[in-house]
């Protein structure tokens, strides 16, 4: 080697590492019917090339089966019991005024942190291009688009006419403008702008897209991929909602009393939805290509919870079955070890703020985190991993459902036990219809269960 090659090498290795951008992508009441997760009829093919790259987590689970407590838990990686969120009113700076988010952590780091579109709550749709629940120390810059599909609500049809709200009926709409002129379509624009602006800088921008949360509209070719009648709905049968407690169910009557043909038609909307959103994605992947950021960027795509269609006859979220606590989860590393796997442990929501601040090495990093760092997982999926995943759901004032999820099985429990327990075996039963809760050989199981959701779930503020 000669001197000058030496000195090159020198310097190069003094200078500091780049630290790795962030783009965090999240949907709104997305369950994991995407292709990448095994079904078979809904396309998603940015979503499943994205988990082809990266690691594609198959129990990934929320904390709190509804949009404002899920995300709020999320962004400051504390327990809905610590940031007393259980409504979608409440700001979690009431209970922890001092808490630093995990975009504020990424801002005090010297990154420009900066969201569009939905990540705290707002009412979907009622406050599309208002602040909503947001938090202001989070933040650099902030935009709030409002798109076509705004205008467009006076046309719904709504298959729930007791239920007025749009944003909680089943309600949907095939609009004939493009994808541009929606509110989605408008956050994938402004967030392709913001990676134009800031590609030579740290940065950790989110998406927070608004789809398929209801009311499902989306462009009509969306639609056009799903004929009503080529759908099969969930199967339901006659007293399915007494096996578990009666606080277990949310959608009563069961599905809403809903047709066969409009449950057919629900699942239209819901899968075009899932559509639109995966196509906005491709823009969001195609213009980290373009710019040359996929291999400096970490990309985290999530949801804020599960959805149902159907199972159990429930519909939407609000329960602490597995169809409304799993949700999609896939996680891209620059340089990752392991590519296009799947991960079958158990992992939650409030794992991802550990996990991003130790890929990025931030510095002051809050020490009472309640998650751990996925990075074992993201170099290896199927290492070592014994931490199970902790739900919950709240009904009325009084009555709690905390519920603890294993790689293999369930345990639920109502006000304490008092009021209802559940119980899941679902590598015998994967669509939780019999409840084991009272099952004698299965006594043991279930107070281990139990005293290990109680421990943890008081470790994060349960009283």
């Amino acid at each position: 080697m000669t001197r000058r090659q030496f000195f090159l090498t020198t310097v190069l290795a003094a200078q500091p590492k780049k630290r790795p951008n962030v783009l965090f992508i999240a949907t709104d009441d997305m369950n994991n019917s995407l292709g990448c997760y095994g079904h078979p009829i809904v396309k998603s093919p940015n979503l499943d090339g994205l988990a082809a790259r990266g690691i594609r987590f198959d129990r990934a689970y929320c904390q709190f089966a509804f949009c404002s407590p899920s995300r709020s838990s999320l962004m400051t990686g504390l327990g809905p019991d610590t940031t007393k969120v259980y409504n979608l009113q409440k700001h979690f700076r009431e209970a922890v005024p001092n808490a630093v988010t995990l975009s504020q952590c990424f801002k005090n780091n010297g990154y420009f942190a900066a969201r569009v579109g939905k990540i705290y709550h707002y009412g979907n749709p009622g406050d599309i291009g208002t602040d909503g629940l947001d938090d202001a120390p989070s933040w650099n810059h902030k935009v709030n688009p409002k798109g076509i599909d705004k205008a467009e609500e006076p046309k719904l049809t709504n298959h729930t006419p007791d239920r007025k709200n749009p944003g909680s009926s089943i309600s949907f709409y095939a609009s004939p403008a493009p994808d541009e002129q929606h509110t989605d379509g408008l956050v994938a624009a402004e967030i392709i702008k913001l990676l134009e602006q800031n590609k030579d800088k740290p940065f950790f921008l989110a998406a927070g897209f608004y789809r398929p949360h209801t009311p499902y509209i989306a462009p009509k070719k969306y639609f056009d991929l799903y004929p009503p009648e080529t759908l099969e709905p969930v199967p339901y049968a006659e007293g399915e909602n007494k096996i578990a407690p009666p606080w277990a169910y949310w959608t009563d009557p069961p599905n809403w009393n809903m047709s066969r043909r409009q449950i057919q038609e629900a699942l239209q909307a819901y899968y075009a939805s899932i559509s639109f959103v995966d196509a906005n994605v491709g823009k969001l992947l195609d213009a980290l290509d373009r710019l040359g950021l996929t291999e400096t960027t970490i990309i985290v795509f999530w949801s804020d919870h599960g959805y149902g269609n159907g199972e159990h006859g429930q519909w939407m979220k609000q329960t602490v079955f597995e169809a409304a606590t799993r949700l999609p989860l896939i996680v891209t590393i620059p340089g990752a070890k392991s590519k296009g796997k799947g991960c079958a442990r158990t992992v939650e929501l409030l794992d991802l703020y550990p996990t991003l601040a130790d890929l990025c090495q931030l510095k002051d990093v809050p020490q009472n985190l309640h998650g751990k760092s996925l990075r074992p997982l993201l170099d290896n999926p199927n290492v070592k991993w014994d931490r199970p995943a902790i739900s919950q759901v709240a009904r009325r004032q009084t009555t709690m459902g905390y519920s603890i999820r294993t790689e293999r099985h369930r345990y639920t429990e109502w006000n304490d036990a008092k009021e209802g327990e559940e119980l899941y075996d679902y590598q015998a039963d994967p669509k939780e219809l019999k409840n084991l809760a009272k099952s004698a050989p299965h006594a043991k199981l279930k107070t281990e269960l139990q005293a290990k959701l109680r421990t943890i779930s008081k470790a994060r503020g349960r009283v």
